[in-house]
């Protein structure tokens, strides 16, 4: 079925009385479209199979008709409610027993892991009415025979593809193989994998199916945008985002417990309020967590996606994946922490070069573009460290109680002989410490250029391309340096591999990739002289050809091999010891724009010279350097490329492919 675009009022759903006075007491007025639609199905009675998008009310779509149904005369569990993380039980917990506030006698409770045992076994010996719990602490009271199903009425199954996704889809089956074979089932979910439909099919009698229609995956009152950034680039764009970005409450999220902790720590060292939620942490303790996020004691939350699967607090205004997910569904259910209920939000996501793949799948699976962001200049940063240090002071003096401070200056400015406004500039320096107050200007080495790999990618050109690095001039000379990577001829690499690596893996222009000789178990490339440090580290761990490239500077003993140039050169790559001779009709046409500085061609296709061929002993190297022209490369080449014999025609450029 389809949402109306008029919602009928929750007087006009048939909900119990005490249940419409409860929400006229939270202030509900007009149900949301899964809440209307679903409200009544189970007021009568039917099984239901809910698809909506994270964060639509499904919540209370379930919880208002399944309340509305219960006998209060009875203490035995009539409702079973499976959740797949701790937080979303004690969330909804907390809106069973909101909505239920009208309700005498009426007990929930949630079960899960991490939570004393004893606790639970007294609470289930009183007798409670609705169980909201996680599969495994479920299945193990119900083996300890704690928790008893006879008298249910109704099971619901919350995020089931989240369930699914964390393994629990056997656990989920066996629970449901033991509850009452006439008790009602609510299957809901974000999305509907083929295991979900198997267990609707299975399990659900008849349900009736209730789709809300959106045009993506993800909520349209969520902004959403990308920064390509890699290596140690990332914690600045952090910060510089954060800085420059209003926001309420941050859920940054990353994909291990010990980035959670890292990263708070890093975060807190430069001045934010910033806390870790992990499933490591104490379960008292990331509640009172949560409880902090919610009452502003806290602004930015640093969690996995498991400890913060649920979250629903109103302040969430922005969700930074600073790992990218590596399903697109976790995506959509990250950045459904904000934007929900109808509010704006704003969900960025960082993507290193590497994995622009996903970037591009997350698009496919939303189809909905995700725009690059234009990350904060340096001059919008220090401009506003410079108002807000201006508004401190404004807000300082207007606070007043600076009776005592302005005699110490009188005295000391009498006493010293010094100007008051050396003693303020003075102040200022000790109140800012030895952190600068403002950034310096880093240029972006021209030869890294992610945006514009980006845009040979999708071949999606605007007239005003963005860009993450300073545009570079083809007539600018960029000092050329000699790497080696550890692989060579002896697994299977060929030069477009190399290629490939560098430009996909790096984000490095492909027309900056210079000379590659292969030998038989290394291979020598000139790269652009200067390389940030970061980018190399990235490359360390590329795999080509099974094997890690643990890119390293090539020292003295690979100084022969080709000579040393800079940008604007032809990159010219050869297999040392397997060089191809070219026919006549694949002979280059062009010639050095120096007058012969590249050496002057022969009509086989091969640079005059001597003693290119491997010698006796089986030396694989070359042994002459080989000659370059000094033209760049076709400028028209808009992706990185593999060398062909064509390639010096400034034709027959494929894209280059990872080999591992």
């Amino acid at each position: 079925m389809t949402s109306e675009i008029t919602l009928p009022a929750f007087t006009e759903l048939g909900l119990a009385t005490p249940i419409l006075h409860a929400l006229q007491t939270i202030g509900y007025e007009t149900p949301s479209a899964i809440q209307a639609e679903t409200i009544p199905y189970l007021l009568a009675g039917r099984d239901v199979l809910g698809q909506a998008q994270t964060g639509t009310g499904k919540t209370a779509a379930f919880a208002l008709p399944l309340l509305s149904r219960l006998d209060l005369s009875k203490t035995n569990t009539q409702i079973l409610v499976l959740a797949p993380t701790r937080e979303l039980a004690i969330q909804v917990a907390e809106a069973f027993q909101k909505y239920a506030m009208n309700l005498s006698n009426f007990h929930v409770m949630p079960i899960y892991g991490g939570q004393d045992y004893r606790t639970q076994f007294r609470q289930l010996e009183r007798g409670v009415q609705v169980v909201v719990g996680t599969p495994g602490r479920v299945m193990d009271h119900m083996r300890r025979g704690t928790l008893k199903l006879d008298s249910l009425q109704a099971l619901v199954l919350d995020e089931a593809d989240e369930m699914l996704r964390m393994g629990f889809i056997e656990d989920i089956e066996w629970i449901m193989e033991q509850t009452p074979s006439n008790r009602q089932i609510a299957l809901f979910s974000a999305t509907m994998p083929p295991a979900i439909h198997r267990i609707a099919q299975s399990y659900l009698n008849n349900p009736a199916e209730v789709k809300i229609q959106v045009k993506t995956t993800t909520a349209e009152t969520i902004r959403q945008r990308y920064w390509l950034v890699s290596g140690l680039h990332k914690l600045d764009a952090l910060t510089r985002i954060l800085e420059a970005e209003p926001f309420d409450a941050c859920i940054i999220f990353v994909r291990t417990k010990t980035e959670t902790v890292e990263l708070a720590e890093k975060l807190q060292a430069r001045g934010y309020s910033a806390t870790a939620l992990n499933g490591d942490i104490p379960q008292n303790v990331r509640e009172r967590t949560v409880e902090q996020l919610k009452a502003g004691k806290i602004d930015i939350l640093i969690a996995t996606d498991v400890a913060a699967r649920g979250l629903d607090v109103e302040r969430i205004s922005h969700v930074i994946n600073y790992d990218i997910p590596t399903d697109t569904e976790s995506y959509v259910h990250r950045i459904g922490r904000t934007g929900r209920a109808g509010r704006s939000g704003d969900a960025i996501l960082f993507v290193s070069p590497r994995e622009r793949y996903l970037l591009r799948a997350i698009e496919r699976a939303t189809n909905q573009r995700i725009d690059l962001m234009e990350l904060p200049s340096t001059d919008i940063i220090n401009n506003k460290r410079i108002e807000q240090f201006n508004q401190r002071i404004s807000d300082t003096i207007a606070a007043n109680g600076l009776d005592f401070f302005r005699q110490l200056m009188e005295n000391y400015e009498r006493e010293h002989d010094v100007p008051a406004l050396e003693i303020a500039a003075a102040l200022a320096r000790l109140l800012q410490g030895d952190e600068p107050m403002l950034l310096e200007e880093k240029k972006a080495h021209p030869a890294y250029n992610p945006a514009a790999e980006r845009e040979r990618d999708d071949k999606r050109k605007s007239n005003k391309k963005k860009s993450n690095a300073v545009n570079f001039n083809e007539d600018d000379e960029i000092s050329m340096e000699r790497f080696r990577v550890a692989v060579g001829r002896a697994h299977g690499v060929k030069p477009g591999n190399i290629v490939g690596a560098i430009a996909n893996e790096a984000g490095l222009d492909s027309r900056f990739i210079g000379y590659i000789d292969i030998q038989d178990d290394y291979s020598l490339v000139d790269l652009p002289a200067g390389m940030p440090a970061d980018i190399l580290s990235e490359l360390k761990k590329t795999w080509v050809s099974g094997r890690q490239l643990n890119i390293e500077p090539a020292g003295e003993a690979a100084g022969d091999y080709s000579p040393s140039r800079r940008s604007g050169n032809k990159r010219r790559e050869s297999d040392s010891g397997d060089r191809r001779r070219r026919s006549n009709s694949d002979a280059p046409r062009r010639r050095s724009s120096e007058g012969g500085r590249g050496g002057e061609r022969r009509s086989d296709g091969r640079s005059e010279r001597s003693g290119e061929r491997r010698s006796a002993g089986g030396d694989n190297r070359s042994t002459e350097r080989r000659p370059r022209t000094d033209k760049p490369a076709n400028t028209g080449d808009k992706a990185p490329r593999r060398s062909t014999s064509s390639d010096k025609r400034g034709k027959d450029k494929p894209n280059p492919k990872r080999s591992d």
